[in-house]
């Protein structure tokens, strides 16, 4: 344990002492986003415009995260627990990629469908499955370029909606 967390207070003073514009958090088995963090990075959290919490034990996104990481343009939360993103998560305005995959999303997280800036989502293989997805709220989107929904057992009536004329890549897999 003693290994992790060396691991992630290394990361994070490299981040801060050299104005890295990103944070590389992944595989270091956290559980939550650490509170300390929020303070040693108070100085450069306006310049971070990537962070990796892939490969972790999460169970949530606080708020906070979301309140503060306002300036992030992409977010790797790929093989976690989440089973949902914190209605905060529209105050991330500059968000264009999401990585919820190998998650435990039951149902689509249709905050994410208010982010005007959002381009990417992947929510490939997420372990409880998600089976209903919003397309209308997806069709309105001004920015969606690309959504990973493979290995999801969508119900039909999704597929049916996904087949009509969208202006995004969609990947689904096939019945």
């Amino acid at each position: 344990m003693a290994e992790f967390v060396a691991k992630v207070a290394r990361r994070i003073n490299a981040t801060a002492e050299e104005g890295k514009d990103y944070l590389d958090l992944s595989n270091c088995h956290l559980i939550s986003f650490p509170d300390g963090v929020f303070k040693v990075l108070s100085s450069v959290t306006e310049n971070i415009r990537v962070i990796s919490l892939a490969d972790n034990e999460m169970k949530a996104l606080s708020t906070k995260f979301c309140s503060i990481f306002t300036q992030l343009r992409e977010l790797n939360l790929h093989g976690n627990v989440l089973t949902k993103v914190p209605d905060a998560v529209v105050e991330m305005e500059h968000l264009s990629n999401i990585n919820l995959s190998k998650n435990n999303f039951s149902v689509f997280p249709e905050k994410l469908t208010e982010m005007s800036a959002l381009e990417r989502i992947d929510l490939e293989g997420t372990t409880s499955a998600v089976q209903y997805v919003p397309v209308e709220k997806l069709l309105s989107m001004p920015s969606l370029k690309w959504i990973n929904l493979r290995s999801n057992p969508l119900n039909p009536q999704t597929v049916s909606a996904l087949q009509s004329p969208h202006n995004f890549e969609l990947l689904i897999s096939e019945p």
